[in-house]
């Protein structure tokens, strides 16, 4: 049973109003600052913390996850009591297992360790790419292993109150970045930072290439335990800076559950090979993101609401040849006029000397005057009576 404290609400309120103080701070310090997003990742964080407050979300979120897992051997995620569970309240199944970071129980159980490692591996890419919602809280305390049989354990996961979730166009991109990372393709992955908006339009993909070659070859052919995801993230940060990479909002909590996917790979089986084990998966993802299957999943998913449109289309197809029948008539009606004005211009040629000294005329006129002795006409007043007549005369009457 999960309980929330009295009165918690305030404290949090109060920790996240000096959190965007800060992150303010942070952003108007410098450059680097405003890249760095502060603000939106504190934005981010409280939406992720006010939902922790909030169980039922919790409880629903555990649902979601234990439908995605239902026929799996990978992970069980234990049933919600309903009835008993509220905003307040989380009432959940009771389990039974041991606890991941308990190595010792685990070998007295004669648990397949690179097994297990591997299986965590693939219930990270699986909730990550193919469910679109992942646990992005995966601390050892979450987590559990049902050693029932010892040769395939299966993860015992609790806790769903932070998840974690990618559009359709981050998922693309992230993948294509792994699979590029583990296929040394740096030129492709500066590509599509670019491509993705993640730096500047006018990114130099050459040098960002060579630098991002820089950080990541080090990583390869090397088993876990001689790799840190911390160095790395901190390598390509400092790589970021110099090319003005923001940071995604969106990927603080993938980055955060991959530090916790290093720590926990490092205390099962220290020799796995991260990359080995995920680049099948990644390969298969993506091959099925673009075969047919996937044209088929998108045909079935919309054919429900292409089904409901149908009897519209011959109203949208009458509409639509209606509109063309009246923009036709339109641009004739246009055509039509522009050819009359035309004529009227070609007629006017001849006459618009004659109009010019008109207007001259009565400009002149204009300056000549004097309008506060009209009733003292002088000789310059008559001139420019005279001037005013001849310009009417030319601009109006004239033919």
């Amino acid at each position: 049973m999960k309980v929330i404290r009295p009165h918690i609400e305030k404290t949090i309120s109060k920790d996240i109003s000096l959190l965007y103080t800060l992150a303010h701070l942070v952003a108007n310090m410098s450059a680097d600052g405003r890249r760095l997003r502060p603000v939106e990742v504190v934005t981010d964080y409280e939406y992720t913390i006010l939902d922790e407050l909030d169980l039922a979300k919790e409880a629903g979120n555990t649902g979601l996850l234990q439908r995605n897992f239902t026929h799996s051997d990978l992970l069980y995620v234990p049933q919600v009591y309903w009835d008993f569970s509220h905003r307040n309240v989380m009432v959940m199944e009771r389990i039974s297992g041991i606890p991941v970071a308990d190595i010792a129980a685990l070998n007295k159980a004669n648990v397949d360790m690179k097994c297990l490692a591997e299986r965590g591996v693939e219930i990270f890419f699986t909730q990550v790419f193919s469910h679109s919602f992942f646990h992005a809280d995966m601390h050892p305390g979450n987590i559990f292993v049902d050693v029932s049989n010892p040769k395939k354990p299966k993860y015992i996961a609790i806790d769903c109150a932070i998840m974690g979730s990618l559009d359709d166009a981050d998922k693309s991109y992230l993948a294509r970045n792994l699979l590029a990372f583990f296929q040394r393709d740096y030129r492709l992955v500066a590509e599509l930072h670019v491509e993705s908006g993640w730096v500047p339009k006018g990114t130099p993909v050459h040098a960002f290439e060579s630098a991002i070659r820089s950080v990541c070859e080090p990583m390869f052919a090397k088993p876990l335990k001689d790799i840190s995801f911390g160095q790395v993230l901190i390598g390509l940060f400092q790589t970021a800076r110099r090319f003005n990479m923001e940071v995604q909002p969106q990927l603080v909590l993938l980055e955060k559950t991959l530090l916790n996917i290093e720590g926990l790979g490092r205390q099962l089986y220290p020799d796995l090979d991260l990359w080995v084990t995920a680049k099948p998966f990644l390969e298969k993802w993506m091959s099925e993101q673009m075969g047919p299957k996937r044209v088929m999943e998108e045909v079935r998913k919309q054919a429900p609401q292409w089904a409901g449109q149908l009897p519209q289309i011959p109203n949208l197809i009458y509409t639509a040849l209606s509109q063309m029948s009246h923009q036709e008539e339109r641009m004739q009606a246009q055509t039509q006029a522009i050819e009359q004005l035309s004529k009227e211009l070609q007629k006017g040629r001849k006459n618009t000397p004659f109009r010019l000294l008109g207007i001259l005329s009565l400009a002149s006129a204009w300056m000549v005057t004097d309008p506060e002795s009209l009733e003292h006409l002088q000789t310059a007043d008559i001139a420019s009576l005279g001037l005013f007549l001849v310009g009417l005369y030319l601009l109006v009457l004239k033919p």
